[in-house]
Formats: C-alpha cells, structure tokens, sequence
C-alpha cells in the first residue's frame, strides 16, 4: 500500500516537472496572415505598374516557406510564378533575401546548390517586430533588379499586426 502511494506520488511529480519543461520549451512565433499577404503583393502590383516593370509574379509565404497568396501580372512568362514561389521560400527559409545566397554561390559557395533551393535575386524576408514572418518572391520584371526592388517595396507593406 505504501509502495503504491510513492509510486503514485512520484508520476504526479514527474508529469509536473514534464508539464514545466515542456512549457519553458515552447516558443513563440508570429507569422504572416492572408490578410497581410494581400497587403504586400498589392503593395507590390502597384509598385511594379508605377515603375513599367512588364509583367511579373508575386508569390507571398508564410514563414516556414508555404504559399499563402500569389498573384501574376498580365504579359509575364508561365514559368515565373513558379519561380517566385521558390524565390520566396528561399527567403524565407533562410530569414535572408535570396540575392545574398545567390552571391554567396556566384563566389563559390557552390554546396548551397544543393541544399535544393532557388538561388536568384528577388525573394525578400518580410520582417514585423524583428521576425520574419514570411516572404515575398518576385518573378518576371524586366531584370532581375527589378524582382528584387519590387519584392522590397511590397516587404515594407504596413502590417499592423499580424497574429492578435
């Protein structure tokens, strides 16, 4: 009978001492909304059209890399969609615009090819309270400069907040 009491006595301590560590292991993590993401590709469209950028796709991730929203200009190849949604999951995968590993390979870094990501100028992390909470990729201007300056401006989109 006694054995049972301790034995009882030492799970109850176990689960408490789990249930506290578990709880000092959990983090906490924002993240880009559908709302939001709305938000930055058109901030993105308007940019492009007010500066004659051709056409163009706009992919938005949320910050594990998945595709939230994408939208595609007029006039832009079939392919560039594609390449935007992988432009910005590198971005956002790697918290760091994909142009810094594109450089980072074309000064051979040439294992980052492997990693099985696109390396080109244009994916831009999305930053709210100095996390990234997702990524814009751009595909289909008129250089790959202008993906990158038109990721950029839909990246400053004002998000307000973006997991009340």
């Amino acid at each position: 009978m006694k054995a049972g009491k301790i034995a009882t006595s030492l799970t109850m301590m176990t689960m408490i001492i789990s249930a506290t560590s578990i709880s000092a292991q959990v983090l906490s993590q924002k993240n880009i909304t559908l709302e939001a993401a709305k938000k930055v590709a058109a901030d993105a469209v308007a940019y492009a059209k007010a500066n004659n950028a051709p056409g163009g796709s706009i992919a938005i991730v949320d910050n594990g890399g998945n595709l939230l929203y994408l939208e595609r200009l007029d006039n832009t190849f079939s392919a560039s969609a594609d390449v935007a949604i992988q432009k910005a999951k590198t971005a956002a995968q790697f918290k760091a615009p994909s142009k810094k590993l594109e450089d980072a390979v074309n000064n051979g870094r040439n294992a980052l090819i492997t990693v099985g990501r696109t390396f080109l100028q244009g994916g831009i992390p999305i930053m709210h309270d100095g996390q990234v909470i997702g990524a814009i990729g751009v595909s289909g201007a008129s250089s790959a400069a202008q993906d990158e300056e038109i990721a950029i401006a839909g990246s400053k989109a004002e998000i307000k907040n973006p997991n009340p």
